[in-house]
């Protein structure tokens, strides 16, 4: 047992005279008393705490529907005080204390999510976890789509108007489109998932594509690795949308080879593919009158690359242009459509056998 105080007993003298006994007589029980109330109520806050398991927080699931909007960056005592606000929780305390308990909490992405109103802390993360809980529109762009056909998917994904959209890619060099682009934002819509909240714009779309290719140029040096090829950033991207719709992603780097090897040699292309950019078509068989067309994208009637990119390359085309393999190859041809076998000639006799193996497998 301590010993602190034993030795002041009300049986000891009081020191100061019979005012001094007389005031601490008095003094000392109502500061007792003023102890004694402030232990039951720390002891009343501390019980209720126990029993509800914290701050004051809602039960169940909660009913309605609310709309929560949370910012990238957002911690999570923001996400917490932007619920409360809201009534989904009672309490941002509420949600920050849920949250300490479940390490699932750090994967609650930025977005805008369906919520419900008197939600417990614990529902509300499970639910800013569910990705169906999530009001967004998920935008797919494959490799080597041209950018018509990505606006107009767009437009059917967002629900945001054609005119709005062409508007803005009209625009891009306002919305991070790089210098080197010359104000032509074809193949830079860089293809990847995307998503887009109920009040994204126009300029949002475009803006976010263009930001995602200049995170990917910035990854592999775009302007120094393409000078190290002899080439501008513009010339690579080309020549990336070109491999994209040309050949299978696994001669990407075959097929850069025979690029470059007929630029080296100031050979024509001769590329179906950019004539059919030229035409807006994507024909197998190309007619003579087609293979005519008046284009700087025909590669039949113009040496060297056509003035910019034919579509939206990905990383592994960008890839391949930049890092070409080795080899004498001046020809390649899919000689089978059906599974994208794609075959390299070094001599035109080669390729014409190769072009014989092509109308036999298609007929």
């Amino acid at each position: 047992m301590s010993q602190l105080g034993l030795r002041m007993t009300y049986d000891d003298p009081p020191k100061g005279g019979k005012h001094a006994g007389v005031a601490r007589s008095t003094v000392l029980p109502i500061i007792g008393s003023l102890v004694a109330l402030g232990l039951v109520a720390l002891m009343a806050i501390v019980g209720i705490r126990a029993v509800a398991g914290g701050p004051n927080d809602y039960e169940g699931d909660g009913s309605g529907t609310v709309s929560v909007v949370v910012n990238p960056g957002d911690s999570i005592r923001q996400i917490g005080k932007t619920l409360a606000s809201a009534g989904v929780v009672a309490t941002s305390d509420a949600f920050v204390t849920a949250a300490q308990g479940d390490s699932r909490s750090s994967g609650i992405a930025p977005g805008t999510y369906n919520l419900r109103s008197g939600m417990s802390a614990q529902s509300a993360i499970s639910l800013l976890l569910d990705p169906t809980a999530r009001d967004v529109k998920r935008l797919v762009i494959p490799e080597g789509w041209r950018a018509d056909k990505i606006l107009t998917t767009a437009s059917k994904v967002t629900g945001l108007p054609l005119a709005d959209l062409k508007a803005a890619y009209g625009h891009a060099s306002d919305l991070g489109l790089p210098k080197y682009a010359n104000g032509n934002a074809e193949g830079f819509l860089f293809p990847a998932t995307y998503e887009f909240g109920p009040k994204a714009t126009a300029d949002d779309v475009i803006k976010a594509m263009i930001k995602r290719f200049n995170k990917e140029a910035a990854s592999i040096n775009i302007e120094s690795a393409a000078a190290a090829r002899g080439l501008t950033p513009l010339e690579l991207v080309t020549m990336a949308s070109i491999l994209e719709v040309e050949t299978p992603p696994a001669v990407y780097d075959k097929g850069a080879r025979v690029l470059s090897n007929r630029l080296d040699k100031h050979m024509r292309l001769q590329l179906d593919s950019t004539v059919n950019y030229a035409l807006g078509t994507q024909d197998l068989q190309l007619s003579a009158e087609q293979l005519n067309t008046d284009s700087p994208y025909n590669t039949y009637k113009h040496k060297g690359l056509p003035p910019g990119p034919i579509g939206s390359p990905g990383d592994a085309a960008l890839q391949g242009a930049l890092n070409p393999a080795k080899g004498d190859w001046l020809y390649f041809l899919t000689t089978d459509p059906a599974t994208q076998t794609t075959e390299f000639a070094t001599t035109y006799d080669e390729f014409l056998a190769l072009k014989r193996k092509y109308q036999a497998n298609v007929g």
